[in-house]
């Protein structure tokens, strides 16, 4: 028998029958599954989930190597190159918008800010950052006109705007750069240069382009808080200087608190700036011994006037016009007065009586007393022996003040007092200073000095264990107990003078009733020195 007989034999004969009655059941089946909500969304999410895998499928084929060409020789794979074109199609999108939001709205237009440094001169800072030298010359000549450029002080920002070229070796004109640059290193300092089309580094400028230049469009600085300049270029090729002065309001205030530790960090935690808060140790420094006088407790209050921007940043400070110190339960006022048109204004207690004595009780801030007056072990030397001054524990290079005005009597190395200064005050009286760092620029033997002014600086030079002020009062030659002394007190007002002194002071106190007071307690036990490190 031929196999195309058996196999003909073998097979069943087809039943069209069985075969209508079948695919019937089947279409009835789908009919009923499409008849329903759930059926119907089963055969789409099969439908859908079908074809997802089968585009994933078709290109998975495309990306594997062809061992067997599916398609002509010399044509790519279809489905790979469509599906890296669909990939890249979204990124020219999405790097235009991101070039859109990074772009320099004036190509060929920089600005940056610059710093004045350590022995620089504006012009030579200008042409340090590529600004040509005859530009820088005329920025200064045209600011001169409203601000002396020796003042400008080492770390003052400008902000300066320039447009960048880049001249052309092949014809020689100067043409626009294109928009990106790149920051170099000249002379230690960064210069922002173009770079050309096609160029990613800055090895060397290219064949046609050799040569960045920057051409000055407009200079702004602040000198002060008060104060803006603004030097820009005209359309005939100079420069014009423009000063703005912002108006600036005066604000009072009268704030407080309650000492715990020292008067200036009760202050600083009361919301007053520091400059206040040293006049005010000033103001009181000839009445009040701020190592042994204040106890925890206490209280003061002051009231003073601020300079204040249009947009309320603090700019200057005014004067205290009142302050007042409660020591153990007594109060001790103190009012400002000018007396002479011509001489700066002083402060006086409320019968009159100037706040200034003869010499200060202590002649550094927030002084420690380590060592007083009398006899004492040295802890150097060994031996019992009489200090004949007050030893004031403070940092080294802490401002020491004279305790009155004088002149300088002599001023230099005094043996185991180290670097030392003694002031005569007159009518006998005098002062010494020993284990100083270092003296104040401009002082001399001879030189007058004012009271309150800094001569010198605190330190640990000659015989001493640890950094300290040694301060002596003399009258006649004679060592006094700095603490026990009873200093002459000032002026005393008398007369018209009296009178007029009185009716300020009492539209002073008119003004004060009027104000709340700022008051928050100092809680930090911290010394004035540290508190003024902080």
């Amino acid at each position: 028998m031929s196999p195309d007989h058996r196999e003909t034999r073998d097979t069943p004969a087809f039943d069209t029958k069985t075969f209508s009655t079948r695919m019937r059941r089947r279409l009835n089946g789908a009919g009923a599954a499409l008849a329903t909500t759930d059926g119907r969304w089963a055969v789409v999410s099969t439908s859908l989930t079908a074809m997802v895998a089968g585009a994933i499928a078709w290109m998975a084929v495309g990306t594997m190597p062809i061992t067997r060409p599916m398609v002509a020789p010399g044509r790519s794979s279809l489905p790979y190159a469509l599906f890296m074109k669909l990939v890249r199609a979204s990124e020219p999108q999405q790097e235009a918008a991101e070039n859109a939001d990074n772009a320099n709205p004036n190509p060929g237009v920089e600005s940056r800010t610059v710093t004045l440094d350590a022995g620089d001169t504006l012009a030579g800072m200008l042409e340090d950052v590529g600004i040509s030298a005859q530009d820088a010359n005329a920025v200064v000549t045209a600011m001169g006109k409203n601000f002396d450029p020796r003042a400008l002080k080492i770390g003052q920002p400008f902000d300066i705007t320039y447009s960048v070229a880049t001249i052309d070796t092949t014809g020689g004109q100067a043409k626009s750069a294109q928009p990106r640059t790149t920051t170099v290193m000249v002379n230690h300092k960064p210069v922002v240069v173009p770079l050309d089309a096609g160029e990613d580094d800055t090895s060397g400028a290219s064949a046609e382009n050799s040569q960045a230049i920057s051409r000055l469009l407009s200079l702004h600085f602040s000198p002060s808080i008060e104060q803006e300049i603004t030097v820009t270029r005209t359309t005939e090729g100079g420069f014009t200087a423009d000063l703005v002065k912002k108006d600036l309001q005066v604000h009072r205030h009268r704030a407080g608190g309650t000492i715990d530790s020292s008067l200036y960090l009760a202050a600083m935690q009361a919301g007053i700036p520091a400059d206040v808060v040293v006049d005010l140790i000033h103001m009181f420094s000839y009445k009040v011994d701020f190592q042994r006088d204040l106890h925890p407790g206490d209280r003061f209050e002051v009231y003073y006037d601020y300079y204040y921007t249009p947009d309320g940043q603090p700019a200057k400070y005014g004067a205290i016009s009142y302050a007042m110190m409660t020591l153990g339960g007594k109060g001790i006022p103190m009012y400002r007065f000018q007396p002479d048109p011509n001489e700066p204004a002083e402060y006086f207690d409320s019968k009159g009586e100037s706040a200034k004595g003869l010499l200060m009780k202590t002649p550094v801030d927030g002084a420690r007393i380590s060592s007083g007056f009398g006899s004492r072990f040295h802890p150097i030397l060994g031996y019992t022996r009489m200090h004949k001054g007050v030893d004031f524990a403070v940092p080294t290079g802490t401002p020491v003040m004279a305790a009155g005005a004088g002149t300088i009597q002599f001023m230099g190395r005094a043996s185991g007092s180290g670097n030392f200064v003694k002031i005569s005050h007159g009518n006998g009286y005098a002062t010494d200073y020993g284990h100083l760092s270092r003296f104040a620029p401009g002082m001399r033997t001879g030189a007058r000095v004012r009271q309150g002014q800094v001569f010198a600086y605190s330190g640990m030079s000659g015989m001493a264990t640890g950094p300290h002020l040694h301060y002596e009062i003399l009258i006649n030659n004679r060592q006094v107990n700095p603490l026990a002394v009873k200093m002459a007190q000032g002026r005393q007002l008398v007369g018209k003078l009296l009178d007029t002194f009185r009716a300020k002071r009492q539209q002073i106190d008119a003004m004060i009733a009027g104000m709340a007071l700022e008051a928050k307690v100092a809680d930090n036990a911290t010394d004035l020195r540290q508190a003024k490190a902080k």
